[in-house]
């Protein structure tokens, strides 16, 4: 019996060999990346029906991703496997296109259940979280919230000085001139009624383009 194609995403390389070990037995898992950026590339080109991947990566996030993917592999299942345990990040995950949302700290029976959910065709979220909230109203709310005014270049952009990334830095990610980037920087500081860069990185912050662990 053909086993479904999966692609990971983690930027720990230790968990990253952890998961690969553990859906091996089950799935046929086509590759590993370890940041955002190279997750949409590989899904482009690997074409997996399950992407499970963390939501803070390097380069591009998670949430990000998941948008892009969304346009561009349509029927591949995305499950996000993280730390995160915000009823709001759990919402806007869903509603950018993920299928599943299972936290690390989870039994690995319940991620398998989580794959198998979502391979039928449904919409998975940890009990941990789904009993504590009403996802369809964080979901619902989060559909007009300022992130949404920003463009995908825009957030990628503020991702990346966020990280800490120099204008030219983030230029030579992006494979662009480091006036664009700064365009993109003063724009997005003007268009969001901000006053400078700091307050910038901390909206990337708490609006989870980037995140704040260390």
């Amino acid at each position: 019996m053909r086993r479904p194609r999966v692609l990971i995403a983690d930027d720990h390389a230790i968990l990253l060999d952890a998961f690969r070990r553990l859906l091996e037995p089950q799935y046929d898992v086509v590759g590993t990346v370890t940041d955002g950026q190279a997750l949409v590339q590989a899904a482009g080109a690997l074409q997996p029906e399950i992407i499970l991947a963390d939501i803070s990566m390097p380069h591009l996030n998670g949430l990000d991703a998941a948008e892009q993917l969304r346009v561009e592999l349509p029927d591949a299942k995305l499950v996000f496997l993280t730390v995160s345990e915000d009823p709001q990040v759990a919402a806007e995950a869903i509603r950018r296109g993920a299928s599943g949302y299972v936290l690390k700290k989870s039994a690995a029976a319940e991620l398998f259940e989580a794959l198998r959910q979502v391979l039928q065709g449904r919409t998975y979220v940890t009990p941990a979280i789904a009993r504590e909230s009403s996802l369809d109203f964080v979901i619902e709310a989060k559909r007009s919230g300022p992130v949404r005014r920003l463009t995908v270049r825009q957030r990628e952009v503020l991702q990346l000085l966020a990280e800490g990334k120099s204008m030219k830095e983030a230029a030579d990610v992006l494979g662009v001139a480091p006036r664009t980037i700064a365009f993109h920087k003063y724009h997005m500081i003007e268009q969001l009624g901000l006053k400078n860069g700091a307050e910038l990185v901390l909206y990337a912050v708490t609006h989870h383009i980037v995140s704040s662990r260390g």
